[in-house]
């Protein structure tokens, strides 16, 4: 199977519309242009596929409906014109999803949301929950409270961090431009379209060009985006949204864009990541049950086979897993802090609810977070 081929089998995607897709000073919104998207997305919905999308455009829409001709520079001139502008963005897709009858979800976050753990987990629950009942959720930086330090700094990041959360397929990064260009197409007539390439190549951030016009990121930003989705074993696709049924042809396996893959496959990549994230904060004492289910069937770790809890960790954090000798088996990230883990060590998850008071995660560790030890 092609690496093109396989985009037709994928069923999770996050879609990043730029600003420049979506909004001028002179013509403001373009309604069209995301009924268009919509139309796509409804139709690849029928057909199974989970969306997330990631748009870009409020501050420019703030900035037409203010009357001004620019994007200003002072960071509280850029939040005001985003919360006037997430008006207009929130109507236009509630409108255009609507047609269709589909619920849309509008989801704020800032870099601070998915820096803190805990943040992170509650961020990721919500989104996973809003597709289970066939929501799209869109999202957008919160542009109306976050200051320089915590800005993600542009939206192809904050899509490849969307991406992580809600374990995607694939990453679909909708441009003004074609793809990505071996070099600056706007200065060199001879840049050729890098169809496809390895998302960790630096290679390609000698091809990447500084952004333009509304937009806050550049060609860097979406090679820089597309390393971050890979590291959960995302591909990405920078592909120019104006194309003509761009995403319904993407899905059929069309050569469009430029196509950049993990060097590893989706579940080796999400063990890469999570291996190299590893330090432990606390240890949890397994019985031989749970460490043969670990080893040998690669199910999820409950509470159940917990024999002892001990350290001081947080939910979300890192913790050693190891057998009745005390050898270590795998590590990964705890749904409990380590008060509430030793609570619910050893009981059944039906029993979890009764003992803490509210109706958590039945998995001590999720499968998809625990790497296993050597």
């Amino acid at each position: 199977m092609s690496n093109r081929q396989a985009l037709t089998g994928s069923s999770r995607w996050v879609v990043k519309i730029g600003t420049s897709l979506l909004t001028s000073v002179d013509e403001g919104f373009d309604q069209a242009a995301i009924d268009g998207w919509v139309e796509q997305i409804a139709g690849l919905r029928a057909d199974g596929m989970d969306f997330v999308l990631v748009s870009s455009g409020s501050i420019g829409e703030g900035v037409r409906r203010l009357g001004w001709r620019s994007r200003p520079r002072e960071v509280h001139q850029l939040q005001a014109a985003a919360a006037v502008g997430q008006m207009g963005l929130v109507q236009g897709y509630e409108a255009a999803f609507q047609r269709y009858g589909i619920i849309t979800a509008q989801v704020l976050l800032t870099h601070a949301d998915l820096a803190n753990r805990e943040r992170y987990l509650n961020a990721r629950s919500t989104l996973r929950t809003l597709l289970k009942l066939g929501v799209v959720p869109v999202v957008n930086e919160n542009d109306t409270v976050v200051n320089d330090e915590i800005r993600f700094g542009d939206n192809d990041t904050l899509a490849a961090l969307v991406a992580n959360l809600v374990e995607a397929d694939t990453l679909v990064i909708l441009t003004d431009q074609a793809g990505l260009y071996d070099r600056d197409p706007r200065q060199h007539d001879d840049a050729a379209l890098v169809s496809e390439g390895n998302a960790d190549d630096p290679a390609l951030v000698g091809a990447a060009g500084p952004a333009a016009g509304f937009g806050s990121g550049g060609m860097l930003t979406k090679v820089g985006a597309a390393r971050k989705a890979a590291r959960s074993g995302a591909s990405t696709v920078i592909v120019g949204g104006r194309a003509p049924r761009v995403l319904a042809r993407l899905r059929a396996g069309e050569v469009l864009g430029t196509l950049l893959h993990p060097g590893n496959g989706r579940l080796a990549a999400r063990k890469q990541w999570l291996a190299g994230q590893l330090r432990g904060n606390g240890r949890l004492v397994l019985d031989d049950g749970a460490v043969r289910v670990l080893r040998e069937s690669g199910r999820s770790l409950l509470p159940i086979g917990v024999r002892e809890v001990s350290g001081l960790f947080g939910r979300g954090e890192i913790v050693v897993c190891v057998d009745l000798q005390g050898r270590e088996v795998a590590r990964g990230l705890v749904n409990y802090s380590a008060a509430e883990a030793g609570r619910i060590a050893g009981k059944p998850s039906d029993q979890i609810e009764s003992i803490l008071g509210y109706a958590g995660e039945i998995e001590m560790i999720h499968r998809d977070n625990i790497a296993l030890s050597d």
